[in-house]
């Protein structure tokens, strides 16, 4: 679980995270202390889904039935499919960026090719070709299987953290020191720089809520279901450090260049002659190495699991990944979402509160109502224990889920129509701590519900493992997946 942080972890988003609670108001201090507390909140979800992944080795759109019934379920995987389809998206567009890098650095002159697009598309002839070239880099990485890929997430991990102490050191000895960020004044105060410090650490914890979500995916092939609980100190520690070497090289951007450059490409951007452009070369090329791992390991697996588990009869994995990077790399244009208007990301960003529940309902579903005990090959079974009902719905579940997101919709709204903002009274301050209150609100009505209404045919005494294996290897060469178990005994072919 280490190595899978240390390649999700590291990317340029990560080292940016610090500079939208900078810029609403608060100071490097109060970065710093929501980049560990909402680090630390997502590590509870991160462990209590992780686990169920771990010990009963099924893939989340599996795991999902279980709570959500055969068919609730599947509104579950298309929340967490299209959140995958957005990020996948935004993280190949800035790929992109840091292969223009790459080349201009080598040719300064790629810069300077003709632009033959109109503007309305909203990309110039350099950037689309920047874009084909890293998808296409990008696409048969993509197509390996990850349990092949331990050499290049290993790589990705050398590589980011030694330009990223590089970067911080060129550009303190550049400045003469660490800068003025650390003199910053509060821009706020009283109760509402105490509402931005709750709503700062809850979009730090909101942007892991996809992964708080989905990590069965990744915890099933852990050999060892103690592998999990090392997301606890690693998780938050990774994230402190991108974050201060974000910071520290921010600040020293102001004396060098006037301005702070929180983007650590277009910082790399500035730096021209041999030596700055050799530079360049190393920065673009480890944030490619960094968005193609990112991808692989929180995205693009994620993404095509939750297909096969929508279209088992035509998608395996391999198909699902062709079909995800495709949709996202191009037909979704990235570059259109990027250079959009606020609102939309905005609404992006608004999804965790539709994930938190989610994830909620998942860790109650196990620990509290189930007692760990999950009759595995039911969920397999169309007509098995987890169906609940004809219309194959636990309403359980429907109910704890409009309890965590209705009264979260209105300061979504305000955050995509600022407009409504005061229209919405104390609403706003719900939204505030949108993944704090939803995934404990849902959590709680869903534990009461489910004791006081129990659904006796899905409580079972002791976990049934009976026909199920445990998953350690995927071969995506044929047209199914083929999961084989460990011990020796003899696997077989699923389309999930």
């Amino acid at each position: 679980m280490l190595g899978f942080w240390f390649s999700d972890a590291m990317n340029a988003q990560g080292w940016q995270a610090p500079s939208a609670i900078l810029a609403a108001g608060l100071t490097w201090r109060e970065a710093v202390y929501c980049i560990i507390l909402g680090s630390c909140v997502c590590t509870i979800p991160l462990v209590l889904n992780g686990m169920i992944g771990a010990r009963l080795h099924v893939p989340f759109p599996v795991a999902m039935r279980s709570s959500f019934g055969w068919y609730f379920s599947r509104f579950a995987i298309v929340v967490r499919m299209v959140t995958a389809l957005f990020w996948h998206a935004i993280q190949t567009y800035t790929g992109s960026t840091a292969m223009t890098q790459c080349i201009r650095a080598i040719w300064p002159s790629y810069l300077n090719i003709p632009n033959h697009i109109p503007a309305s598309v909203g990309i110039t002839s350099q950037q689309l070709l920047s874009h084909f070239i890293f998808w296409t880099i990008q696409f048969p990485i993509l197509l390996t299987p990850p349990h092949k890929l331990k050499w290049f997430f290993i790589f990705k991990v050398v590589v980011v953290f030694i330009t990223s102490i590089g970067v911080v050191v060129a550009m303190t000895k550049k400045a003469g020191g660490t800068g003025d960020i650390w003199n910053q004044e509060y821009k706020v105060d009283g109760s509402a720089r105490s509402w931005l410090i709750l709503s700062s650490m809850s979009s730090i914890t909101g942007g892991w809520a996809t992964m708080s979500t989905n990590i069965p995916d990744f915890t099933r092939y852990l050999k060892k279901d103690k592998g999990v609980y090392w997301q606890i100190p690693f998780l938050p520690l990774i994230q402190l450090v991108l974050g201060l070497f974000g910071i520290i090289s921010t600040s020293c951007s102001k004396v060098v260049y006037g301005e702070y450059i929180w983007d650590p490409l277009t910082l790399a951007q500035q730096w021209d002659g041999p030596a700055g452009r050799c530079g360049a070369f190393f920065v673009g090329f480890s944030w490619v190495v960094a968005q193609i791992g990112t991808n692989l390991s929180a995205n693009v697996i994620s993404c095509a699991n939750d297909l096969t588990g929508l279209f088992p009869k035509y998608l395996n994995i391999r198909r699902g990944v062709v079909l995800t990077t495709v949709t996202a790399g191009w037909i979704m244009v990235p570059w259109k979402i990027i250079h959009s208007a606020s609102s939309l990301l905005n609404f992006m960003s608004g999804l965790g509160i539709f994930l938190a529940p989610i994830a909620s309902i998942l860790a109650a579903d196990y620990w509290v109502t189930k007692q760990q005990h999950i009759d595995v090959p039911s969920l397999y079974r169309r007509d098995g224990r987890y169906r609940y009902n004809n219309a194959g719905t636990n309403w359980r579940a429907v109910i704890a889920f409009l309890v965590s997101v209705v009264p979260n919709l209105p300061g979504m709204a305000a955050q995509v129509n600022p407009s409504l903002a005061n229209s919405i009274g104390g609403a706003k301050y719900i939204y505030d701590m949108f993944y704090l209150y939803g995934f404990t609100s849902a959590f709680l009505t869903y534990t009461a519900l489910s004791h006081f209404f129990p659904a006796h045919d899905t409580l079972i005494p002791a976990t049934i493992h009976d026909d199920a294996v445990v998953i350690s290897a995927v071969d995506y060469e044929g047209d199914h997946t083929v999961v084989t178990e460990d011990g020796g005994e003899k696997g077989f072919k699923n389309s999930f």
